[in-house]
C-alpha cells in the first residue's frame, strides 16, 4: 500500500471521542472547499461503526449544506434512528465550527437472498489502454494554477484513468457522457466495510462535471461556481477498490444553474456494484470574469 492510500485510509478510520461521536482530520486537495468526497466516505464510516458488523449500508443519501474547510477537523454526531429485524437506519450531521456542513441517512440490512438482474456493462478498452489523471496533468502543468499544481501533479490514493477526455483548459461542447477507471494506489486489507468508505470519497470525482459538458465549460474557469448540493449511493454488492472498476456517467438534465448526473459503477467482471446520482451547482459568475 502506498503512503498516499494509507493515508487515506487513516483519514477515514476516525477518532471515536465520546458514543455516536466521531472526530475526522481533513485534507486539502486544492479546492475552494472541502472536497465533498472526504466527508461522504467519513460519514459512511461513522455510521458503520454504529452499526452491527454482519449488516453493510445499501444506501447513503446526503447533502451538502455549507462549504466546508480543509484546515480544520470534522465532527460527525450519529442518531440510531432504527434497528430493526433485517435493517438499520443511521442519520449523521457533520459538523465544523459549530455548524452542520453536511447531513446524510444510511441503511444497512443483512445478507438475503433474493431476485437477480442489471443492465450490461459498457463496451470499453480496459483500463491499461489509458494514462492516469496525474500522467495527463504532468503533461500540461505549466497550464494548471500554481496553487493547484503540485496537488495535482503528485501521487494520488486514488488512482484514475480517463476513458473520455476533456481539455478543461479549453473545453468544447460534447454530449454529456463520461467514462474512467479507478482504482485505489495499492493492496487494502479483506474489510467490506472499508472497500465501500473509499468508493464514497472515490465517487465524487468527475462526477458533476459530467453535466457540464454539454456547454463547454470547466471547474478551471474561473467564472464558473461549481459544488455538490447533493449525493446520493447505493451499494448492490460487496467490491474490491484495489482493483480497477468502470465508472459510466451520463447527465440527463441541466437547468437552474445547476447539473443533475447519474452513474454505473461496475468490476472488470461486469457486475454492477453501486450506483451514484448528483446534483451540484454550475453557476456562471460574470462578476468574477
Amino acid at each position: 500500500m502506498s503512503q498516499v492510500l494509507s493515508d487515506l485510509v487513516s483519514l477515514l478510520s476516525l477518532e471515536p471521542i465520546e458514543e455516536n461521536l466521531f472526530r475526522g482530520a481533513s485534507q486539502d486537495l486544492g479546492f475552494r472547499q472541502l472536497f465533498g468526497g472526504q466527508v461522504l466516505g467519513q460519514s459512511l464510516s461513522s455510521a458503520s461503526q454504529t452499526v452491527a458488523a454482519t449488516r453493510h449500508v445499501h444506501s447513503l443519501h446526503g447533502y451538502f449544506l455549507r462549504p466546508g474547510d480543509a484546515s480544520i477537523p470534522v465532527v460527525y454526531t450519529v442518531d440510531a434512528v432504527r434497528d430493526g429485524g433485517s435493517f438499520s437506519t443511521r442519520r449523521v450531521t457533520a459538523i465544523q465550527k459549530g455548524k452542520p456542513i453536511f447531513t446524510c441517512m444510511a441503511s444497512f440490512q443483512d445478507e438475503e437472498e433474493g431476485f437477480h438482474h442489471q443492465l450490461p456493462m459498457p463496451e470499453v478498452d480496459g483500463p491499461e489502454n489509458y494514462k492516469s489523471e496525474v500522467e495527463l496533468a504532468r503533461m500540461v502543468a505549466g497550464m494548471i494554477p500554481e496553487r493547484m499544481r503540485e496537488r495535482f501533479t503528485s501521487e494520488k490514493p486514488i488512482e484514475i484513468r480517463p476513458v473520455t477526455l476533456i481539455n478543461p483548459f479549453a473545453p468544447k461542447p460534447c454530449e454529456p457522457v463520461k467514462y474512467v477507471w479507478f482504482k485505489a494506489d495499492g493492496v487494502l486489507p479483506d474489510d467490506p466495510h472499508l472497500h465501500k468508505y473509499l468508493l464514497a470519497y472515490a465517487s465524487d470525482f468527475n462526477l458533476l462535471t459530467t453535466s457540464m459538458q454539454p456547454h463547454g465549460v470547466s471547474v478551471f474557469q474561473k467564472f464558473m461556481q461549481v459544488a455538490s448540493l447533493d449525493h446520493a449511493i447505493w451499494f448492490h454488492r460487496d467490491l474490491r477498490m484495489d482493483d480497477w472498476l468502470l465508472y459510466a456517467m451520463d447527465s440527463p438534465w441541466a437547468g437552474n444553474a445547476r447539473g443533475f448526473s447519474r452513474a454505473s459503477i461496475f468490476n472488470r467482471q461486469g457486475q454492477l456494484v453501486a450506483s451514484v446520482a448528483q446534483e451540484g451547482l454550475t453557476r456562471v459568475r460574470e462578476d468574477w470574469r
